[in-house]
């Protein structure tokens, strides 16, 4: 098999045969495309899209739950594929072999089937084998495909039968693909014992982080996983999502994009906050390139999602199977003693909030997430048990920023639903005082600025040195800023580009840039 993408549907179908089969057995003939745009093909509900690797993904959206069908070479009998480990095995010289794993296996295969220490039947492609025996032997298995799809958040299966997955356009999908108990049990233990952790009845919950970042959860055995062993991947991206990309799919608007990047420059805390899967994390990853490059930055996290291109950034994660325990409590109380310009919580939940609020009042702008849907959740999670903040102490939170997951017709959308700057706390009235600058306005799709900031107006002017009179020039800026953001969202959307952006903002000002935007230039050169 080649790892290419076919540019085009008749060029991948004289390419893989396969493919052609599956095609002639449907009512209606996807959409090829080789790019996935929400924006261009959100409405879409019949596409077909590569993936490289010979693989292709056919989604068709409809009925009691969407499908996502996973196209690849056929997979052998599984005698087929033992007999070659074997024969393989058994020429194996015991000497180091140099090049990838990839490439050596492939040799070690061909020369079995040249010695003809084991025959492939005629009507099976010899090149179908070689890319399944490789998946088994150095990938992960039947979820090798998944992996390599960058629009899949999650890949789950609740036991024996079939895989789920968590489409960012598309939401939730079941698959074609189906596996039995054994096969699952098999796949997981060889996984587990690939990456040294001890999966039995004894041990039957473990979290593997694999290669690529993802984060892979198993739970193994039939008693306490009544279907049978489940486990559920969570897929992070290389490359962190940018602001660009979150205001060109209108989970932002670039004039929230602007004010933020302000509002970072000179270092305020704020959390981002909504339910389950509302795009915290991704947001928050977005927004750490509005941190001054030469910043130094610890995260704390359970599971490392966080991925920043800071060069002084100091990467912690708790250690609680093994070993003594290190919470995000101490790790939080660590950092405190670090000096950090700022400090990344993953997930607020427990004691570590009161030590990040006790870092907010010593001066460390903090930068975190939260289950919470509103403000007064959130007011109440953070002064109750296990948190306990003191309400007094609640005012040096300077921003929330809360998102939702909304469905619209049959794809999903992430937005930005409010910001709302924190003013102070009144203990008389027992009320948090804030102000919204941003509400969304669910009827137009749209992100409404309220028309001015407490915090511009006084953090910002504040860090300047600026007095009242140049307040038209801050929001001149402001919307200076914001056209350059959308340039980028239009243009350049990639998070290498908007980091770019931000330094070359910084070293030859907002103007000098802007007036390049203008002129349809590349910002950061």
């Amino acid at each position: 098999f080649k790892r290419t993408v076919c540019e085009t549907l008749e060029e991948a179908l004289k390419e893989h045969p396969y493919l052609k089969d599956y095609l002639d057995k449907l009512p209606e003939k996807p959409k090829y495309v080789l790019n996935l745009d929400l924006e261009e093909y959100g409405k879409d509900t019949n596409l077909l899209y590569p993936l490289g690797l010979g693989i292709y993904v056919h989604i068709d959206v409809g009925g009691e739950i969407g499908k996502y069908n996973l196209i690849e070479p056929e997979k052998p009998d599984r005698q087929l594929l033992d007999d070659i480990e074997a024969a393989v095995a058994k020429i194996v010289v015991d000497k180091e072999y140099k090049g990838q794993k990839e490439n050596v296996l492939a040799s070690l295969f061909r020369q079995v089937i040249k010695m003809k220490m084991v025959k492939i039947p005629k009507d099976i492609d010899e090149s179908a084998v070689l890319y399944h025996f490789l998946r088994e032997k150095i990938g992960h298995g039947f979820i090798d495909g998944f992996l390599a799809d960058p629009w899949l958040e999650d890949v789950s299966i609740p036991g024996a039968g079939k895989v789920f997955v968590y489409h960012k356009m598309f939401g939730h999908l079941e698959t074609n693909i189906e596996v039995s108990k054994d096969e699952i049990n098999r796949l997981l233990r060889d996984i587990s014992e690939r990456y040294g952790k001890v999966l039995s009845y004894t041990h039957p919950i473990i979290d593997i982080h694999l290669p690529d970042g993802s984060r892979f959860n198993i739970v193994y055995g039939e008693d306490i996983s009544l279907r049978g062993s489940n486990f559920t991947i969570r897929k992070f991206p290389q490359e962190p999502i940018s602001v660009a990309q979150l205001i060109r799919w209108r989970t932002f608007s670039p004039e929230l994009g602007a004010y933020l990047w302000m509002l970072f420059e000179v270092g305020i805390s704020a959390m981002v906050c909504g339910e389950t899967a509302s795009g915290k994390t991704t947001t928050l990853n977005a927004l750490t390139c509005f941190i001054n490059s030469d910043s130094k930055i610890i995260s704390i996290e359970e599971t490392p999602e966080v991925n920043l291109f800071h060069k002084n950034w100091i990467r912690e994660v708790t250690r609680l199977h093994t070993g003594v325990p290190v919470t995000m409590f101490d790790l939080l109380k660590a950092a405190l003693r670090q000096r950090p310009d700022y400090i990344i919580v993953g997930e607020i939940r427990g004691e570590e909030g009161r030590v990040a609020f006790q870092a907010i009042e010593t001066g460390h702008p903090v930068l975190s997430t939260m289950h919470a849907g509103t403000l007064g959740q959130l007011f109440q999670r953070l002064t109750s048990h296990p948190i306990e903040v003191p309400k007094t102490h609640i005012d040096g939170l300077n921003l929330t920023v809360f998102q939702a997951r909304m469905e619209r017709g049959k794809r999903f959308i992430r937005r930005v639903t409010s910001v709302n700057e924190i003013i102070g706390y009144e203990p008389e009235e027992a009320r948090l005082n804030y102000l919204p600058t941003f509400i969304y306005d669910a009827d137009l799709d749209r992100l409404r600025f309220m028309g001015s900031s407490f915090h511009l107006e006084t953090k910002v002017l504040t860090f300047r040195g600026w007095g009242k009179e140049r307040l038209r020039e801050l929001y001149d800026e402001l919307k200076a800023r914001a056209e350059i953001l959308n340039f980028l969202a239009e243009n350049f959307p990639r998070f290498t580009d908007v980091w770019k952006t931000c330094i070359a903002v910084r070293e030859k000002g907002v103007w000098e840039v802007y007036h390049r935007v203008k002129e349809m230039k590349v910002p950061w050169e």
